[in-house]
């Protein structure tokens, strides 16, 4: 792009920060001297994909080769498109401002269901067809990995290939594959069948699905030598596990500006709602040591004065006492603060808030996810009320004023009851405060709630189940606004739409594809920002397609269907998950993975082992 086009376009933008690279530890390599171009593209802003941790873990890995030059892409503001349209400007990545049509390898992060049109409109802007069978050449091949591709069905026929589970090691085996391909001149379908047999990749191209009368999925078949189930890759050891040493300094404010660092991953506690809490078993550990010497090496090559030690349940981390000695010992004098996000109210001890107190104080994040016991029971939180409120006046004794609770709306076997206890909980944890002698002097207390609508999940308990229809949903988010009592208690509700279009999306199949692509040419992009996202649009593309959206929402699965993701494995057994369920319907809980095993078969992707149940075992 000239300098004269550039410097127009970014001083007709807002945030042209967003656009033009250059910052503190980017990578920048001599294009010539790498045999691959690895163009990982965040399909949101740069403010949300900066803060992503995988994407800054895979830039490292991939640029840590020195025959591969991985750039970063973010999916370009509506002002910026508008203006990179009127001025023939392609879709660029930002280290070099090089075309992203130009590079060998495209990849998608899909972290969410709404960010399925950003992907398509940045194909568009590339200058790149949107659909794989119209990218006849064997490069750029475009990939997608992140939690989403549990079930790519939906995004079938835009990407070449999905990565499934964790990228460490998939990415540079597809790396290898496409580099050896390219050197050979194979075409485009030599080099997906190959790659369809490396553990962890799957081909969409390379199944057939075909559909019963009632519109059921009957059989996914494969063809062209295509393994019948793939089967996600994860990495064994988390302390030998690749860790970048820095990471790139944004050049404008984003979402979580900070550094983090992973303390383990998966989760012992089995929340029936949770996909993260399944798809990323089995659960693996870190060691204190690495963890501590990670945090110094990023602290130092950054400047940032904050660590989020990052996990599903960070309270859950069998080691978090000494890490912490640990990491006190260097960052109280230093003034930089330690933040856990993800605790649980049952098992956050009252210790090691006091050491976090010594840092830097902000409020403290919970999630009881429910508003009564049973329904707590039902989806399997195994957390009580007592335990939320002993955790809320242990935090005020150590000088915390602000509390944020997590619930949902809409979850199986939910009440009115249930939707009024949401609010009753929050009072109480009001009452906790100024009940308690301890308190801040001088302060109020405040209390968030946020409710969100629950949206059913592949490989969760819970994907069989229906969501509650717009009308239901937005009735019981009414009828938890008037429950609130006092100012003191705050309350945000998820857009009762978006949420109604990402189950439509979480459990979606093929035919999904095709209304994909007419909302995107009616004009849909950033579908998960409220003041973007149109749900006429939406509505027109279903009705046009003749296509149910309360097919794919509101619709109860009986246990012997055929879902989409029946042929994709991310070790949790579907006997497990249909046990669980019918344990919910009776509110019955089910122990967590350290109290005793429950046999989800998550063990069998880790060579027969998984850190909980080797310490049950034991």
């Amino acid at each position: 792009m000239p300098d004269s086009i550039k410097e127009r376009i970014l001083n007709a933008v807002q945030k042209p920060g967003r656009y033009t690279g250059g910052e503190w530890n980017s990578v920048v390599k001599d294009r010539n001297a790498v045999d691959l171009r690895y163009a990982f593209c965040f399909p949101d802003t740069y403010e949300i994909g900066m803060s992503h941790l995988g994407m800054k873990i895979l830039y490292s890995l991939v640029n840590a080769r020195a025959d591969a030059w991985c750039e970063r892409v973010f999916a370009p503001w509506t002002d910026m498109e508008a203006q990179m349209r009127e001025h023939g400007v392609p879709l660029y990545a930002l280290e070099s401002g090089d075309p992203v049509r130009d590079f060998d390898l495209i990849g998608f992060t899909l972290q969410y269901e709404l960010s399925y049109t950003n992907v398509l409109n940045m194909l568009d802007l590339a200058g790149l067809p949107v659909r794989s069978a119209d990218r006849t050449s064997l490069t750029p091949i475009v990939a997608a990995g992140g939690p989403c591709v549990c079930n790519a069905e939906p995004v079938h026929a835009f990407v070449d290939l999905c990565m499934l589970g964790e990228g460490e090691e998939v990415t540079n085996d597809v790396i290898d594959l496409l580099i050896r391909h390219k050197k050979m001149g194979s075409d485009k379908q030599t080099f997906l069948r190959e790659a369809a047999q490396i553990e962890g990749v799957y081909v969409p191209s390379l199944y057939d699905v075909t559909y019963n009368a009632d519109g059921t999925v009957q059989a996914v078949t494969p063809k062209d030598g295509a393994p019948a189930t793939v089967r996600k890759r994860i990495v064994s050891d988390l302390d030998s596990m690749f860790c970048p040493d820095n990471f790139v300094v944004p050049s404008i404010e984003v979402v979580h500006d900070r550094t983090t660092t992973e303390i383990f991953r998966g989760c012992i506690r089995g929340c029936r709602f949770c996909q993260a809490g399944f798809i990323y078993r089995p659960i693996r550990e870190k060691s204190p040591d690495v963890i501590d010497a990670q945090c110094r090496a990023i602290c130092e090559s950054t400047g940032y004065d904050e660590i989020s030690l990052c996990s599903l349940s960070s309270s859950d981390y069998t080691q978090m006492e000494p890490l912490i000695r640990k990491l006190i010992s260097w960052t109280d004098d230093a003034k930089i603060n330690v933040a856990l996000p993800s605790l649980r109210a049952d098992n956050f001890p009252k210790e090691l808030m006091e050491k976090l107190a010594g840092v830097r104080r902000s409020s403290l994040t919970f999630a009881p996810e429910a508003g009564t016991q049973r329904l707590r029971d039902a989806i399997n939180k195994n957390v009580t009320e007592d335990e939320v409120l002993h955790t809320a006046k242990q935090a005020f004794a150590g000088g915390w004023t602000a509390v944020k609770l997590y619930f949902m709306i809409g979850l199986p076997t939910e009440t009115d009851e249930d939707v009024q206890g949401i609010a009753s909980l929050a009072q109480k944890v009001v009452d906790a405060y100024y009940a308690n002698p301890d308190k801040p002097k001088g302060k109020g207390v405040t209390v968030s709630i946020s409710a969100s609508t629950f949206v059913p999940k592949p490989f969760t308990p819970f994907q069989w189940e229906p969501q509650d229809d717009l009308e239901t949903v937005l009735r019981k988010q009414t009828l938890l606004r008037e429950s609130i009592r006092t100012r003191k208690v705050s309350l945000s509700c998820h857009h009762a739409q978006t949420s109604f279009l990402e189950a439509v999306f979480a459990r979606g199949d093929r035919r999904l594809a095709d209304v994909l692509e007419a909302a995107w040419r009616m004009g849909c992009r950033f579908d998960g920002w409220d003041d973007q996202f149109r749900f006429d649009l939406w509505e027109q593309a279903f009705e046009d397609a003749g296509v149910c959206m309360a097919f794919y929402a509101n619709r109860r699965r009986s246990f012997d269907e055929v879902l989409p993701w029946e042929h994709l494995d991310y070790g949790v057994s579907k006997a497990y998950l249909r046990r669980e369920n019918e344990k919910a319907a009776e509110s019955r809980t089910t122990p967590h993975c350290r109290a005793r095993c429950g046999g989800c078969g998550a063990d069998k992707l880790n060579g027969g082992k998984c850190d909980a149940r080797c310490k049950t075992l034991d």
